[in-house]
């Protein structure tokens, strides 16, 4: 069963899971910091569908904003994008060490992590924050860098660090997570394709197996 609440660090999630099997996670722009069996990983940004293996146990995380995980973690983006890792991968032994044992000793693992998070996160980089709000609402790629006064080489290297891949596929990526909303409201594939910015549904369903693996139908148990 999964739950989520909105975290005291700003537009983050904290969430806990406990997977009955084998799971989809979508691409949406975001990075987590995991906690599972006295481990601590790190989700980087995917540009296609983690499907898990199911392992079992109770999972907790810690969801940052778009393009905020970086600033905590202290890596670019694009080092793991598409990759489940160790923390130890990224941090010295005995800092990771020190943050599970902290978590592990704790009443709630979920209030922990996300104080230690927010012992460590930086501040919002307020450009990159109107990038995703705008290419989350629809507003093309060019309109927005012009916006933020970036050339395309510039939007492009900062995108990367940030989010692990350019803005176009963030826009992609975002636009996806439009129509799922939509779909998932019951808005028919058609009206859906229109109001999320695809050229018609037949772009939907390509962008839907593409970036999610399966089709819209599927995905949404209707298939």
């Amino acid at each position: 069963m999964y739950t989520e609440r909105a975290s005291r660090l700003t537009g983050a999630v904290v969430w806990t899971n406990t997977p009955s099997g084998a799971g989809r996670v979508l691409p949406d722009g975001c990075m987590d910091l995991l906690w599972h069996r006295e481990r601590l990983l790190v989700a980087g940004p995917d540009t296609r569908a983690h499907v898990s293996d199911g392992e079992g146990g109770d999972w907790t995380g810690l969801r940052f904003f778009p393009g905020a995980a970086p600033g905590f973690l202290g890596v670019p983006a694009h080092e793991v994008r598409d990759r489940r890792v160790d923390l130890t991968d990224l941090w010295p032994a005995g800092e990771v060490r020190r943050l599970r044992d902290r978590v592990a000793g704790a009443p709630d693992p979920m209030t922990a992590l996300e104080d230690a998070v927010l012992e460590r996160a930086q501040p919002p980089d307020p450009q990159l924050h109107h990038l995703v709000t705008a290419l989350g609402s629809g507003r093309p790629v060019a309109a927005v860098a012009d916006e933020l006064g970036l050339g395309a080489r510039q939007l492009h290297r900062r995108s990367l660090v940030a989010f692990g891949y350019g803005p176009k596929t963030l826009a992609r990526i975002l636009r996806l997570q439009r129509a799922l909303e939509l779909a998932r409201g019951g808005v028919p594939f058609a009206d859906t394709a229109a109001r999320a910015g695809f050229a018609d549904q037949a772009h939907l369903a390509r962008e839907v197996k593409q970036l999610a693996g399966v089709p819209l139908g599927t995905l949404l148990g209707r298939g």
